[in-house]
């Protein structure tokens, strides 16, 4: 089973809400808690997400992220958390107004890469490995 985790500072500057509706427009099932000053959303849909990838057309850069992300059943990785509120995803290694920090919980993580960042050129996690096509 998927396990979605998006852990997101809250300045004292910055509104609850609108932290929420930057995760909630990169994944719309996510349910709340505060932890401190941490904002938490637990969900389970990385369809949104896909989608927008998709949409970007940055598969095989969110793969590559997702790649250097993995640890056994784990994918970590952070997003600009100003780009997400307008609906957008940014990968990002640190930012002043602090990074959403998404961990994706999965048994099968190439399977789960493999699904949300598909190659754009073939290549697989899972089943045959190798680009398709070409010499």
């Amino acid at each position: 089973m998927l396990r979605v985790r998006v852990e997101a500072p809250v300045h004292p500057t910055e509104s609850d809400a609108k932290v929420k509706l930057a995760c909630l427009n990169l994944f719309p099932d996510l349910a709340f808690a505060e932890e401190g000053d941490v904002l938490v959303g637990e969900g389970t849909d990385v369809g949104h997400f896909r989608e927008l990838l998709r949409i970007q057309r940055i598969r095989d850069t969110a793969r590559d992220v997702l790649i250097r992300g993995r640890r056994e059943t784990v994918v970590r990785f952070a997003l600009n958390k100003q780009a997400a509120y307008v609906g957008r995803v940014n990968f990002t290694t640190g930012s002043p107004l602090g990074d959403l920090h998404v961990t994706l919980e999965a048994e099968d993580t190439d399977a789960l890469i493999d699904h949300v960042a598909e190659s754009t050129v073939g290549d697989r996690l899972t089943g045959t490995r190798g680009r398709t096509g070409g010499t």
